[in-house]
């Protein structure tokens, strides 16, 4: 089962790329979608939903901003699971709310009870305006020791600031990172993969793409090959079935999706 943790459906350059997107998850198992920031939520959220709806392969994600968004338990089942969503996708960074807000506390509070699954989305690339403080991994230390039942996702495993989330996988049960490949930045991903084995942490991580910014089977070729680049030099490698684990990691039971 390969299920890519990381996709979009609208880019900025591009627009929206649905066709592209549906084109992509068929060679696949399934795939998270993430509604975009930067663009009218509600559009953004009703669009993803009707994507969804026509591609059963897909699971969509909301996007939120609690400082301005109703964060009650019926709002946040309106928003999502009566559209046929399974989680919420936060832009702590780009949308300037710091992620334990008092608000974003409440919303963490009912996504738990309705058992939705929290992206948190605060990787590169930044707008100018975006506050790094907000993207910091060990800020939702906080959510997840006072929500233990919240399944959380790192995006992009919290990049520029890795490390910080290897401690929150480490610390956490239901804490995850999705690792999006860059099959431009081989020696960045290569960093972060060797360090997550060292640390004990290669089951909290996810597969993901980062589409449209690359494709799951170059992403997939990209980390199944290190070990190949490596072979002529004295740098640590990291087994082939860690890496294949990666891969095909059965993220919707872990997450608790169907």
């Amino acid at each position: 089962m390969i299920i890519d943790c990381h996709t979009h459906l609208y880019c900025p350059q591009r627009g929206l790329l649905a066709a592209e997107h549906a084109e992509v998850c068929e060679k696949i198992d399934g795939c998270f979608v993430l509604a975009g920031t930067g663009i009218d939520r509600a559009a953004a959220n009703q669009e993803l939903a009707g994507y969804v709806k026509d591609n059963p392969k897909t699971y969509g994600f909301a996007v939120i901003n609690p400082a301005e968004d109703p964060v009650n338990q019926k709002a946040v089942k309106t928003l999502t699971l009566d559209k046929g969503l399974s989680g919420l996708v936060l832009y702590c960074a780009e949308d300037g709310f710091h992620p334990v807000h008092s608000r974003a506390l409440r919303l963490y509070e009912a996504a738990e009870q309705l058992g939705l699954v929290v992206f948190f989305h605060n990787c590169p690339p930044y707008s100018p305006g975006a506050v790094l403080d907000y993207a910091q991994p060990w800020q939702l230390d906080e959510i997840a020791r006072t929500f233990p039942e919240l399944k959380i996702v790192i995006g992009r495993m919290g990049m520029p600031f890795f490390w910080q989330t290897e401690a929150l996988l480490a610390k956490h049960a239901n804490v995850y990172a999705d690792l999006s490949v860059q099959p431009k930045q081989v020696w960045q991903v290569y960093n972060m993969v060797v360090s997550a084995y060292e640390s004990g942490i290669m089951d909290k991580i996810l597969f993901g793409s980062g589409f449209p910014f690359a494709e799951p089977s170059l992403c997939i070729e990209t980390l199944l090959g290190f070990n190949r680049l490596l072979a002529n030099t004295q740098l640590p490698q990291v087994p082939r079935e860690k890496l294949r684990s990666v891969v095909e990691r059965d993220s919707l039971s872990l997450l608790g999706l169907k």
